[in-house]
C-alpha cells in the first residue's frame, strides 16, 4: 500500500487533487458533484480521479449514476496514518 500511495499521490501529475479527495472522504461520504463542489475542481476531473483511486482500491462506492456515493475502502481506512505520513512529507509543498 506505501508504494501505492506514494505512485497515487507523490509520482504523478494528479496527486495533489487525489489526495485532496482522499482527505475529504476520510471526513465524510460525497458523491462526485459534492466533492466538485467541496473541492472547487471540475466535475470531469473529479470524476478521473474517482476512477484512478477506484481501480487502484483507495475507494469503493454504492449507489448509482449521478447519485453514487464514494468511501474509503476499508484497506485504504486501515492504511490512513500511512497516508497521512506521506501527505506531511509532500503536502507542504503544494500548499
Amino acid at each position: 500500500m506505501k508504494r501505492l500511495l506514494w505512485w497515487l499521490i507523490a509520482g504523478t501529475k494528479g496527486g495533489v487533487n487525489r489526495a485532496r479527495i482522499i482527505k475529504a472522504l476520510h471526513d465524510r461520504p460525497y458523491n462526485a458533484n459534492q466533492l466538485s463542489e467541496v473541492l472547487g475542481l471540475d466535475y470531469k476531473t473529479i470524476k478521473h480521479h474517482l476512477k484512478v483511486l477506484s481501480d487502484n482500491g483507495v475507494i469503493t462506492s454504492a449507489g448509482g449514476g449521478y447519485g453514487t456515493m464514494y468511501f474509503l475502502s476499508p484497506v485504504m481506512e486501515g492504511n490512513y496514518a500511512l497516508f497521512e505520513e506521506i501527505w506531511e512529507k509532500i503536502g507542504n509543498k503544494f500548499k
